[in-house]
């Protein structure tokens, strides 16, 4: 069997001009990274403004084993399936960080016959918008600590700073750390640490931004810490928010590249989905949906995560109006959310979940249910893609369709688009782009006007099916501390595990009757919105004993191999 990189290699790939022209962008603004992805410029914006709207749909899932079921899989796939019914589409998607491409998860461009080219591009570096973001980023970190050594005109308070540095690795020996050491002259001594680059403001605003001006503006609310009388110090107020908007002209402009059957793709922001918002950026969105008849986007990890950022982060600040949901399932989860199985990466999967188990399917098709219900929530039709493996049965894939059918969804349909590319999604197309053309009353989950422990609670019980909501001592003093700034009025972007309905990872299926603890709260008022924290959570991964880059590498004929 090929591998994913073995068939990415194999393919033919078009001139980007080529797949430009066929979307609908002149050369003009176009800005070539090489012969197979370029930049686009945001004056399209201005020529095409009186286009048609196109369909708009996120694709989401249950939630996930920690191998993942197959989202970008079937986003690139369902993507593929729309062009080859005719229609003009569009795939927005995120650009992967490089600490899960040589971490556990490997690469983010899909897989098998549905995926992104080139996908060692794609990987790697691409066009370097993450790097710029982190370089961005750590020039206000170096501002902070210069303005410390000359004096501290600001009377930051030093103990109050909560702006680390980034770096796009995942390298735990750096959570903690302490700088300044050396002397005087090396600057003042101080604990902080690293975050991984994608779980940066200045990641979540690139996101999130509408062009460079409010980029601009963006960047100057970032606060990075208080003085000691307890008023907000901002990036403005350290004269940095003009260089970081310079590092992030670039940036700014969406990445086009192409699928393996050359429809085109927009790669653009990469936010972490348990830490940030984890969606691709609003500009990426902006111009497919004036360019294609469908747009399929992609929000991260479960429809408790990134597609509830989606509709209540991002869809308000765009402007944008989802028409459809792709609730992404395997049976190999569903299985494992009845709780009789574990699935340990780098281990070899249970044989009970390999094997047909239609008892183990309905006791943990409460996870499918509930995510199902949760998409509803917001107003719009949910299609449920059974992403197909091998090991599925029929009986299996009827059960679950029947299980979806009854929960709600509009449809159920096998997506065999790893296998088969766009061939293979076509039933799933259709039921996609009928559902588009339903009646339908895009809605959001709660009125920001309300106050920050009425959206959290909001968001615990109606999604996470929590009872109740409890706060530590701090997250208490902050939630206060922000309202009084003025920022209460902000969305909520809930920072907590991705492999739970629940703040705990082990709880499977669809847990009720918990409480969920906020163990701190964070402002992220830069981007927009008020991140609480929900259990333990990291902002730097660390590398497993055998981290995926081991066996990333160049061959005697000068290829890259190992990528997956």
């Amino acid at each position: 069997m090929l591998t994913d990189l073995q068939i990415a290699q194999m393919a033919k790939i078009k001139d980007i001009r080529e797949i430009a022209e066929s979307a609908g962008i002149d050369e003009q603004y176009l800005e070539l990274y090489g012969n197979y992805k370029a930049k686009v410029s945001l004056e399209i914006l201005e020529k095409i403004e009186k286009n048609p709207v196109g369909k708009y749909i996120d694709v989401t899932a249950i939630t996930p084993t920690p191998l993942g079921e197959g989202k970008t899989v079937t986003t690139i796939g369902l993507s593929q399936a729309i062009g080859k019914l005719g229609k003009k589409v569009f795939t927005c998607i995120r650009q992967p960080s490089l600490g899960p491409v040589f971490g556990i998860k490997g690469g983010a461009a899909g897989g098998g016959y549905s995926q992104v080219i080139p996908m060692e591009d794609f990987n790697l570096h691409l066009t370097g918008d993450v790097h710029a973001v982190g370089l961005a980023h750590n020039l206000l970190a170096a501002f902070i600590d210069n303005s410390l050594l000359k004096n501290n005109p600001l009377d930051i308070d030093i103990h109050s700073i909560t702006w680390p540095r980034v770096v796009d690795v995942s390298d735990r020996a750096l959570r903690h750390i302490v700088i300044g050491l050396g002397g005087k002259e090396d600057g003042i001594p101080r604990e902080t640490g690293f975050d991984i680059t994608v779980a940066s403001e200045v990641m979540a605003i690139l996101a999130l931004t509408t062009d460079i001006f409010d980029l601009k503006k963006r960047l100057s609310r970032i606060i990075i810490g208080t003085t000691r009388n307890g008023k907000p110090v901002t990036a403005e107020d350290l004269k940095a928010s003009g260089a970081m908007t310079v590092l992030l002209k670039d940036a700014i402009k969406p990445t086009l590249m192409q699928t393996l059957e050359h429809t085109p793709v927009f790669v653009h922001a990469g936010p972490f989905a348990n830490i940030a918002h984890g969606n691709s950026s609003i500009i990426a969105d902006r111009i497919a949906i004036r360019l294609a008849d469908y747009v399929v986007t992609e929000s991260g990890f479960g429809a408790d995560c990134g597609f509830e950022k989606f509709a209540n982060i991002k869809c308000r600040y765009s402007g944008l109006k989802p028409d459809c949901a792709v609730l992404v399932c395997s049976i190999r989860a569903l299985k494992m959310h009845s709780g009789k199985f574990k699935v340990v990466p780098g281990k070899p999967l249970d044989k009970g979940l390999v094997e047909e188990n239609l008892e183990a399917i309905r006791e943990g098709s409460s996870n499918l249910i509930k995510h199902i219900e949760n998409v509803k929530l917001f107003g719009i039709p949910v299609v449920v893609a059974i992403n197909k493996f091998t090991t599925d049965t029929e009986k299996e894939i009827e059960l679950v369709r029947e299980i979806a059918l009854k929960a709600g969804a509009t449809a159920a349909e096998v997506s065999n688009v790893w296998a088969e590319g766009g061939s293979g999604g076509i039933k799933l197309a259709q039921q996609v782009m009928k559902a588009c053309d339903e009646k339908h009353d895009f809605h959001f989950l709660y009125s920001v006007e309300k106050s920050i422990k009425e959206k959290i609670e909001i968001i615990a019980t109606k999604i996470y099916g929590a009872e109740k909501v409890s706060y530590s001592s701090i997250a208490e003093e902050k939630i206060k501390r922000y309202t009084r700034w003025g920022f209460g009025n902000l969305p909520i972007c809930m920072a907590k595990t991705h492999l739970s309905l629940s703040h705990d990872p082990n709880l499977k299926g669809a847990p009720k009757g918990f409480t969920l603890p906020v163990e701190d709260v964070r402002l992220s008022a830069g981007a927009g919105f008020i991140y609480p924290l929900c259990g333990k959570i990291r902002t730097m991964p660390g590398l497993p004993t055998e981290p995926a880059g081991m066996h990333v590498d160049i061959d005697e004929n000068g290829k890259i191999v190992g990528l997956f």
